[in-house]
Formats: structure tokens, C-alpha cells, sequence
């Protein structure tokens, strides 16, 4: 029988977090890199939440009203930007190098200091390169289950034969594993050299140069010129340009197509609900009781409502503008 006294519903309730989000998920949104990495800027007490340290995971903020910081720096969403670049040879694709080597995202002044690469190409390799501040979808296009493909135009010293590049084809193994290609052809012979065209899908650690030394031929350039349905087309050497709606389009839709049904359900088997009394995993619906905060620090306890306590927030203040975001 129905009520003519409407019930409150759950977003009604004073109670109600659904604005609320995971600390280490809004620090990736930020750009200030994976959700792994972000975790631990947390682990190891570098991130304050209205002026404390919080450093266990699975706390809940309110970004639009509690003020976030890293080392000291105020932690602000900054829009999402896609860059694909031709990386010259002689750079590195890393954000900290101590011995003050040239860096990819030296090539990018005045774009925001919060880029980083989407995986790697070595300091002598070149070609087609994503970078970002969208760390959640770098860490994505990044890891191996997704297989993205990546073709690379390789010149290689002498001329292999079709026995050796068969071997290429069967595999080769190495400590991580067995190395193969997905896809080569040779392109053409220059001189002593040879052009190869190679796909992968694995983005092990100098994987071409590894392979095509094991078969006794030395690379002499390495070029990626594709990445996933991404082309390095007329692009040349340290530029760099936006990524189209429709490339994005494209990315995303190549990441969903790894969530197929069949997928998940094999997951599904794979993780068995946790068990009543038993410790849920690490970060997982704890959340940081007001009781237990008599430090710097603040621990956690898992009192309340499920998902509904989040990091206590300190009176409203006038918002700060901040500092200017560059490169929009």
C-alpha cells in the first residue's frame, strides 16, 4: 500500500556522501600521477586534508569544500589534457632525473607542470608519444592486460633472414618471459641495414633491441609510429599537437571493449566476497572516525555507517583562486 507521506530518500539523509570522493582517486584527477602513486604520497604522509596528515587509505574528502595538499602544494583538478608528441632521441621519459638529463616534458613549456608520459620509450628510441595529466587513463593504457598494440619502424644492421625472423615470431625467451611479436614484415634493405615493421603488445623493457640482439642483429633506430588506433603521421621530430575529440573517442572506446561481459565474469570468479568478520582489504570502506584524531596524524576506525564517514571538514572559508592553471 502505497504512503501519501513521501519517504526521505538516502540523499536526503544528513548522512548522505555521495558527493564525496577517495582521497587517491581525486589526486590522480589532479595529475599528479597514477592512483598507485597517489596512494603512496599518502602511505608515506605527504598529503594533509585541511591542514592534518592522512595517511590511510580509503579516506573520503570533499574537494569542493576541504582543502587537499602535497608536500605542501595545494592539490587542484586541472582540465584533462592529451598530447601526442614525436619524441626525439636523447630524451627520457621520466619527471625527476638527479643527473639533470633532458626530459620529455621539457619539450612542453608552458603546458601545466603535472605531465607525465604514457609509458616509455628509451632515451635513444623516438616516434609517437602520449602525455597527459589524466593519470587514471595513463595508468590504463600503460599496463598489460589492456595489450595495446604498438607498431615501431626498426632499421637493424645486416639482413635477417626469414629462419631468423621466424624465431621472432615463435618467441624468445627471456627472464620476464617469452618475447614475441604480433606482426613484422620487412619493409626494405639500405645498404647494410634493414627496415623492419614490428607490432607488440607486451611493452617489456627494451623488448626490440633485447629480441633483435638475441638474433644477432643490432638496432640502429627505433621509431614507434603507431599506438593503439593513434598514427605519428607528418608529425615531426619534438613537436607535439592536442589529441582530436575522435582520437579520444577512439582510446576510450578501446579501453571499454577489455570490459566485455565474458571478461568480467572471469574476474568475478577470481574475487570471493569478503566473509562477515573477516578484515575487508586494505583501504576498502574504512573510514576516519572524529574520535580517534587527537594527533598530527589521523587513524582510522571503522565505526558508522558504511561509506558514509569521510575526513572531518573544517568551517567553510572564502575560496582561494589559486594559482593560475597555464596551457588551456
Amino acid at each position: 500500500m502505497s504512503s501519501d507521506n513521501p519517504t526521505p530518500s538516502e540523499s536526503d539523509s544528513p548522512t548522505d556522501d555521495s558527493h564525496l570522493i577517495r582521497l587517491q582517486k581525486y589526486l590522480a584527477a589532479t595529475g599528479l600521477g597514477s592512483r598507485r602513486h597517489c596512494e603512496e604520497y599518502i602511505e608515506t604522509g605527504r598529503v594533509t586534508v585541511d591542514g592534518e596528515i592522512v595517511t590511510e587509505l580509503g579516506a573520503r574528502i570533499d574537494p569542493e569544500t576541504q582543502v587537499i595538499t602535497v608536500d605542501g602544494e595545494r592539490a587542484r583538478m586541472e582540465p584533462r589534457r592529451y598530447f601526442l608528441l614525436n619524441k626525439p632521441s636523447g630524451f627520457l621519459c621520466t619527471n625527476q632525473d638527479p643527473a639533470g638529463r633532458r626530459r620529455v616534458i621539457d619539450l612542453f613549456p608552458g603546458e601545466g607542470q603535472r605531465l607525465f608520459t604514457v609509458g616509455r620509450l628509451d632515451e635513444n628510441s623516438e616516434g609517437l608519444l602520449l602525455v597527459t595529466n589524466d593519470g587514471a587513463m595513463a595508468q590504463r593504457l600503460a599496463h598489460p592486460r589492456y595489450r595495446v598494440a604498438r607498431t615501431y619502424h626498426v632499421q637493424v644492421a645486416g639482413h635477417p633472414t626469414r629462419e631468423k625472423l621466424d624465431e621472432l615470431r615463435k618467441g624468445v625467451r627471456f627472464k620476464e618471459g617469452v618475447f614475441r611479436v604480433s606482426g613484422l614484415k620487412p619493409l626494405k634493405k639500405q645498404g647494410k641495414s634493414t627496415f623492419l615493421e614490428m607490432t607488440l603488445h607486451e611493452g617489456q623493457n627494451r623488448e626490440i633491441r633485447r629480441m633483435m640482439a638475441r638474433i644477432g642483429h643490432k638496432v640502429m633506430q627505433l621509431i614507434r609510429v603507431r599506438f593503439g588506433p593513434l598514427n605519428l603521421g607528418k608529425l615531426k621530430s619534438g613537436e607535439y599537437r592536442r589529441l582530436s575529440d575522435t582520437e579520444l573517442k577512439k582510446l576510450r572506446e578501446m579501453l571499454n571493449e577489455q570490459h566485455s561481459p565474458d571478461l568480467r565474469k572471469r574476474k568475478s570468479k577470481k574475487k570471493a566476497a569478503p566473509s562477515r568478520g573477516k578484515p575487508a582489504r586494505r583501504g576498502a570502506g574504512k573510514n576516519i572516525s572524529d574520535k580517534e584524531t587527537g594527533g598530527k596524524k589521523r587513524s582510522v576506525g571503522n565505526k558508522g555507517k558504511r561509506g558514509a564517514s569521510a575526513v572531518p571538514k573544517k568551517p567553510a572559508q572564502k575560496k582561494s583562486t589559486g594559482r593560475r592553471i597555464i596551457g588551456d
